[in-house]
C-alpha cells in the first residue's frame, strides 16, 4: 500500500509554481527585449555604487563567469551596459549602466510589479503576509546537505 508522500507533492508543487513563476516573467520582459538572466544582471549591477568587474557579477549571481561574459555581450549589443577600462589598472574592465540601462530597469519595476501582480493576484492580503512569513523562512535556512 502506498502512503502519501506530503514533501514530495509540496516539492512538485514549488517546481510547477516555479516554472509558472518563469512563463509569467518571460511574458512581461518581452517588451523591453531581455531574457529574466540579463534582467537579473542589470538589476544587480544597478546595486554596485562603482562599476564592477565581471567577477564580481559571477560571484554576486552565483555563476561561473563566462555566464557573465554572455549576459554582457548580449545587454551591450543592445546598449544597455558598457565595457570600461578601470581607471586605476588597465588589465581590469568594469561594467556600467548606460542611459538606456536606466531606463530599462525602470522599465523592469514595472514589469516585475506587473509579474508579480498576476502571480499573486488569486491571494488576498493576509494570504501575501503569510506566503512572505513562510518564503523568508525558507530562505533563512544554511545550506547543509543532508545523507
Amino acid at each position: 500500500m502506498n502512503t502519501p508522500d506530503p514533501d514530495g507533492l509540496l516539492s512538485e508543487q514549488l517546481l510547477r509554481l516555479t516554472r509558472r513563476l518563469q512563463r509569467i516573467q518571460k511574458r512581461h520582459l518581452v517588451p523591453i527585449g531581455i531574457t529574466p538572466a540579463q534582467s537579473r544582471l542589470l538589476r544587480t549591477l544597478a546595486h554596485y555604487e562603482t562599476p564592477p568587474r565581471m567577477a564580481d557579477l559571477a560571484e554576486r549571481l552565483e555563476v561561473v563567469p563566462r555566464a557573465v561574459t554572455t549576459l554582457v555581450d548580449g545587454l551591450e549589443a543592445a546598449d544597455l551596459v558598457r565595457r570600461a577600462p578601470d581607471p586605476t589598472n588597465r588589465r581590469v574592465i568594469r561594467i556600467e549602466l548606460t542611459d538606456a540601462g536606466l531606463k530599462a530597469l525602470g522599465e523592469l519595476r514595472g514589469a516585475r510589479r506587473a509579474a508579480a501582480e498576476d502571480i499573486l493576484a488569486p491571494l488576498d492580503a493576509e494570504q501575501r503576509a503569510q506566503l512572505g512569513v513562510l518564503l523568508n523562512a525558507l530562505f533563512d535556512v544554511p545550506d547543509v546537505r543532508r545523507c
